[in-house]
Parts: C-alpha cells; sequence; structure tokens
C-alpha cells in the first residue's frame, strides 16, 4: 500500500514511523535504524528523504522553543534526538552509498574496456590524483563484486582476466597487511647514519625487512634484490614469467606501502623538515622503481609480447601517477634533485629514469616541476644542452598555467646552467630575470636563490672580462650576502648550502682563500642537513682548493678525496676537478706522502664514506689518468 502513496509522503512516514518506535523504546541500536533507512530509502532518491527529514527537524526544533508545557517539551526533546540518530545513520548510508557508487563506475570501467586497456582502467581506477579513486576499504568490496560479475556473467576471455586482477587485488591486500606492521620499523633500526633508504648491502633502507615478511613470490624477490643493491630493471628482466594477477598484486603492495611511508613521515611533527625530506625520497624512490621495473618488463625475454607492453605501459603509468601526486606537495623540491636519504643503487643516474614516462605527460603544471627537477639531475651530470632544453620546457608550461614559483625556480637553473658553461652575461641575464619576478609575485625562496645567481655570475663575468674594479666584485658579493641572509632568514638550508658555496667559491676565483673557508664549512654543514649531496661535494673540492692554495696539503688531500668520492657517486662532473687536484698534489708530494697523508685521515674519511668509498680513492684516480686526464 505504501509504494503507492508519493515518495515524499512515504519518506515522511518512515521517519515518523522510526521515531514512533524510539519513543516506544522498540529501537534497540542505530544499527537497526540503518537498516530501517537501506531497505526504505531508493537509490537516486536521497535528495527527497534529506528534504523531508530536515523540515521534520525543523518543526520540532519550532516546537521545542515555543512549548512551555513541561511534559510536551520533553517529548519534543525525545522527538529530536530520535531525530539526529536518523540524520547520523543518513549521513553513513550517504557516505556507503556513495562508495558503492565509486566502486560501480570503477568496475564499469574496468569491465567493458578493451582488452589491451583494461590494466590502464584499473590504475585510473586506484590513481590517488583522481577524485573517486578507490580507497583501502573500497578496493575489498571491488575485488569481490569483480570476481561475482566473472564467475556469474562474463565471457570466458573476460572472465580469465577480470578473476586475475580480482585475484591480483586480494593478493595485494593480503600482503599489505602482512607489511603494514613493519611498515617503518626499519628506521628504528637504523640507529647509524642517514635515515631513509639508505643503508648497507644487508639492510639497505626497508627492503630486507620487507622481503621477510611478503608472503608470495614476486614482491619477496623484488624486495631482496633491493637490499643487495640489484637494479630493479635488470632484476624484473630476467625473472621469468609473471602474470596479470602477480603484477597487480605487486602493484596494489607497492601503492599503499609508498602512500603509508609518505603519511608517517609528513606527520613527523617533532622535526617537519626532515619528515618532508624524508617524503621527497619516498616519492622519488618509488617513481624510479616504477620508471626502472617499465624498462625491465619491456626487455623481459620471459614474458609474451602483449605482456611485455602491458605491464611496461602500467608501470609507467604508475610512475605518472606518483610524480603527478608529487608535484603537488607544498614541499616539492624546485631547487634541488639529489637527496641523501636516496638509495645508493639509485642515486648515480636516478632522475634520469623518469625522462620516458614524462615523454607521455601532456604539458600540464606538474609536468613544468618534475621537468624542473629532472633538469637540475641532468646539470649535475654536466649535460647542460638537454638541462636547458628541459628547463625551457618547463618554463613555457609554468608561464602558460600562471605558476610564477616554478618559473622563477626555472630562471635560476638556467641561470646557474649558463654559469656552468662560461655563458656568464646570459647567467646575469637569468638571474636578473628570476630576481624581478621572484620580488613580483613574494616567492622568497625564489629571490634567495636568485640574489645569489646574480652574485656569483656577475664575479665570474668580470673574472671573464679581466674587470680591475674592485667595486663590481663587491657589488656580486654584496648580492650573495643578501641572498644568505634572506635564506637563513627563510631557515632553508637547501638555499643556504646554495648560498654558503656560492660565496666560496667567489671568494676562491678572487683569490681569498682564507675568506672561503668559511663559508665552504658551511656549505658543507647546510648540505650535509638538507641532504643535497651535490652541493656537499662541490663545497669539499673548493674547501680542498682554498687549503691548496693555503699550502695546508694534508687537509687539501682528504676534502678533496671527499669530495672527489662523493661527486663521482652522483656522476657530477666535478669530480674530476677534484681528480685533478689531487693528482697534482700527489706529484707534488711524491706518491709515499701522499698514501700516508691519505692513512694519516683515514678515521675522517670513513666516517664519511666508510671503508668502501675510502678503498675506492685510489681506484677513481687511476680511473682519471687512464681517461687522458692528465
Amino acid at each position: 500500500m505504501t509504494e503507492t502513496l508519493p515518495l515524499r509522503d512515504r519518506y515522511l512516514g518512515l521517519i515518523d514511523e522510526i521515531v514512533q518506535m524510539t519513543l516506544k523504546g522498540k529501537i534497540r541500536s542505530k544499527e537497526q535504524v540503518y537498516q530501517m533507512l537501506l531497505k526504505g530509502i531508493e537509490s537516486g532518491t536521497g535528495e527527497v528523504f534529506e528534504h523531508c527529514l530536515g523540515d521534520q527537524m525543523v518543526a520540532t526544533q519550532r516546537q521545542i522553543e515555543i512549548q512551555t508545557d513541561e511534559f510536551k517539551l520533553a517529548k519534543s526533546n525525545r522527538i529530536f534526538r530520535a531525530l539526529q540518530t536518523i540524520q547520523g545513520e543518513w549521513q553513513r548510508w550517504q557516505a556507503q552509498n556513495q562508495s558503492d557508487e565509486v566502486i560501480a563506475i570503477a568496475l564499469e570501467q574496468i569491465i567493458l574496456a578493451d582488452s589491451s586497456l583494461r590494466l590502464s582502467a584499473f590504475l585510473r581506477a586506484i590513481d590517488p590524483n583522481h577524485p573517486h579513486s578507490l580507497n583501502l576499504d573500497e578496493l575489498k568490496l571491488a575485488w569481490r563484486s569483480l570476481a561475482r560479475f566473472a564467475e556469474r556473467r562474463a565471457e570466458p576471455e573476460l572472465k580469465v582476466e577480470l578473476l586475475k586482477i580480482s585475484a591480483g587485488i586480494d593478493g595485494g591486500l593480503q600482503s599489505w597487511e602482512r607489511v603494514q606492521e613493519y611498515l617503518v620499523s626499519w628506521i628504528y633500526d637504523q640507529s647509524q647514519g642517514q635515515i631513509g633508504f639508505s643503508g648497507t648491502p644487508e639492510q639497505q633502507g626497508p627492503w630486507a625487512l620487507w622481503a621477510k615478511h611478503s608472503i608470495h613470490p614476486l614482491p619477496q624477490s623484488l624486495f631482496k634484490a633491493l637490499s643487495l643493491g640489484q637494479p630493479p630493471s635488470e632484476f624484473i628482466a630476467t625473472y621469468g614469467a609473471i602474470d596479470l594477477s602477480a603484477w597487480v598484486e605487486l602493484a596494489i603492495l607497492l601503492q599503499f606501502l609508498q602512500r603509508g611511508l609518505v603519511s608517517w613521515f609528513d606527520k613527523l611533527v617533532y622535526d617537519s623538515k626532515v619528515g618532508s625530506k624524508l617524503s621527497i625520497s619516498a616519492f622519488l624512490e618509488f617513481a624510479i622503481l616504477w620508471s626502472q621495473l617499465a624498462n625491465g618488463f619491456d626487455r623481459a625475454t620471459l614474458l609474451t609480447t602483449e605482456q611485455r607492453s602491458r605491464f611496461a605501459s602500467g608501470a609507467f603509468q604508475i610512475t605518472i601517477q606518483i610524480l603527478r601526486t608529487f608535484a603537488q606537495r607544498d614541499y616539492f623540491p624546485l631547487y634541488g634533485g639529489i637527496f641523501a636519504s636516496f638509495s645508493p643503487s639509485y642515486t648515480r643516474d636516478a632522475l634520469l629514469y623518469l625522462d620516458e614516462p614524462l615523454r607521455q605527460v601532456e604539458g600540464t603544471q606538474g609536468k613544468a616541476r618534475i621537468l624542473t627537477l629532472l633538469a637540475f639531475s641532468l646539470r649535475v651530470h654536466g649535460q647542460y644542452d638537454r638541462a636547458n632544453q628541459l628547463h625551457q620546457e618547463a618554463l613555457e608550461i609554468a608561464r602558460a598555467g600562471n605558476d610564477r614559483v616554478c618559473e622563477s625556480a626555472n630562471l635560476n637553473h638556467l641561470s646557474r646552467n649558463c654559469a656552468a658553461q662560461k655563458h656568464y652575461a646570459e647567467a646575469v641575464n637569468y638571474s636578473q630575470r628570476a630576481l624581478i619576478l621572484s620580488r613580483q609575485v613574494g616567492d622568497r625562496l625564489g629571490e634567495a636563490n636568485a640574489l645569489v645567481n646574480v652574485g656569483y655570475s656577475e664575479v665570474l663575468l668580470a673574472q671573464q672580462r679581466e674587470e680591475g674594479d674592485p667595486a663590481v666584485y663587491e657589488s656580486a658579493i654584496n648580492y650573495l650576502q643578501q641572498g644568505l641572509k634572506l635564506s637563513e632568514r627563510l631557515g632553508d638550508r637547501q638555499s643556504q648550502a646554495l648560498c654558503f658555496s656560492s660565496l666560496g667559491i667567489a671568494h676562491i676565483l678572487l683569490d681569498q682563500p682564507q675568506a672561503a673557508i668559511a663559508y665552504l664549512e658551511g656549505g658543507i654543514q647546510a648540505a650535509q642537513f638538507s641532504g643535497d649531496l651535490y652541493l656537499k661535494g662541490l663545497s669539499l673540492v673548493y674547501l680542498a682548493e682554498a687549503y691548496y692554495r693555503l699550502q695546508d696539503l694534508h687537509k687539501a688531500v682528504w676534502t678533496g678525496g671527499l669530495g672527489m668520492y662523493l661527486l663521482e657517486q652522483i656522476a657530477a662532473r666535478e669530480w674530476r676537478q677534484a681528480a685533478g687536484l689531487l693528482t697534482i698534489l700527489q706529484g707534488q708530494m711524491g706518491d709515499a706522502k701522499f698514501q700516508a697523508v691519505l692513512q694519516q685521515n683515514r678515521s675522517q674519511i670513513v666516517a664519511v664514506i666508510g671503508v668502501d668509498g675510502y678503498d675506492h680513492l685510489p681506484e677513481l684516480l687511476t680511473q682519471y689518468r687512464q681517461e687522458g686526464n692528465v
């Protein structure tokens, strides 16, 4: 009979029924109310029910306000409390109904996708950048719904694929549940050295621990390989047969590991700067991991041609998803690229792996920021032409997207690139443009970097022109000092490292080695804190140069050795500058005395780069000589 009533009348009746049952003591739990709503409200008609409930609550509130009879007032209050219970369960119903809708849409897209695009459709459904991305609870429901659909309605080929995706989701959730307990416990095991993904071969960050507690072969083997420093691309290229379910399981597990780590690092309230540095490392670590896996899948000879294509494309898709999420964070590093908590096995050419997936991304604002990071790494590696191309591309995208902070950053980077290529007039031009823009938009960090770049470039330009007027150098040094003061006020250690390093180098160029030492030592400390291995290594190289000019050869040897090793480890071309200085020192001192000095300073060197690093120093000098640099 009630089915024939208008919808509004039906819902008013449902609300009144629940209220009356409450008044009579027949409602014993909120779950009972929820089940009545679940049964009584039709999908797609929630707005009508919400209006009915709202009207009833307003009417009851008015009764309470005007009621003078105590008995009737008490009853109205009881009715209003019953309506509030209905409201709470209605909000629960809405959330559940919305979740059901999100799951339904995701499953429909997966089921209806062409076979070659089905994996891509699944990855879009779990993309954290998507407004309706499936969360953990929704995934638990989704894999069961997918399996039921496959068993009941799917065609044979579709059934096989859907069941594999479903099994992969289930396996990934099981793996995550098992490993979740050990998400961050490895951090507390790394009682010595830099906290992060780096470590000894037996304990490379979390990988060995996660391998120990993984329950399925693929992630377990991958984590073991990572713990031993094996490149993921080589591991996956030779791993063997991998089916769709194993691939999906790995995707689910790695996604929740990466999200979990970033979430935990972001909450390090005792030191937000340490937390943000670790979050940056987590984003980069997993983005590069997936990029390398894509490379490996593309070369995996034991997979079919179709599997290689699907799995490689899927891995690139996840790489892009991670980078897009990363680019939206306020701590995205527009002025840095190499971090001390980064895994040593990735550090050498780490960000270069991101070049390929970025080719597949449209010119979005996020891409401009990612290109900035990638181009910085290319400059460190001495690939100036490619770095300039990417910075110019990022500059255009940033302008189109009105991202003035990113635009300023790329002008600053282009200034630094030009200085490295001895195009000093262009370097001054870019830095001055960056200074004007950063001041216009209130970008204080960009302003600090621009001040340093103006001063640094003007010192180099004056040197190139053999400028004799001391006022020219004083003006340039003044810019550098302004940049240092501003970066100190901002508390940005990355920029402080750049400022100290630039001031030190400037004083070296001005043949003022004693003044340079204090700045370079400050640069080393700031770079150590910020995790910038490039600036740390570069400051050590110029510190060695300062000591050499002061004829303090012992200090020149061990600081030069440290700088050479750190820069070579990240493939920075300046390691050869250090090797050249050490070769000169070795020639002047004689090999026996040179080796004795190294031995005398062994403990200081080992404290920074370890025994293996110390033993590698003679090999680097030999390599330098064999390359014809002497």
